[in-house]
């Protein structure tokens, strides 16, 4: 039931995960949502191509932000991704 849960889940999710080259702890924000399986429904966004988000993110990547603006900042956890995204 669980991976019924997920896959419903994810249907219609996206999310995005503000980071940077060189960024250690984007490494393993991005490791984590493999662990989890939701990598395939994340888009990586380096915060360099963007002037807005290099002012909002620079000091928080690694930022995961889901398709309803809703934020989650780094440190974080695998539960704490699969909590953040149950909560809608």
């Amino acid at each position: 039931m669980a991976c019924a849960n997920m896959a419903e889940m994810t249907d219609n999710l996206k999310l995005t995960l503000f980071s940077t080259d060189g960024c250690h702890l984007c490494e393993q924000a991005w490791a984590l949502l493999e662990q989890t399986n939701l990598s395939k429904v994340t888009v990586l966004e380096d915060i360099i191509n963007d002037e807005r988000w290099l002012a909002d993110y620079g000091v928080r990547i690694p930022v995961l932000q889901h398709s309803s603006g809703r934020e989650l900042d780094w440190p974080f956890t695998a539960a704490d991704i699969i909590a953040f995204n149950r909560e809608i």
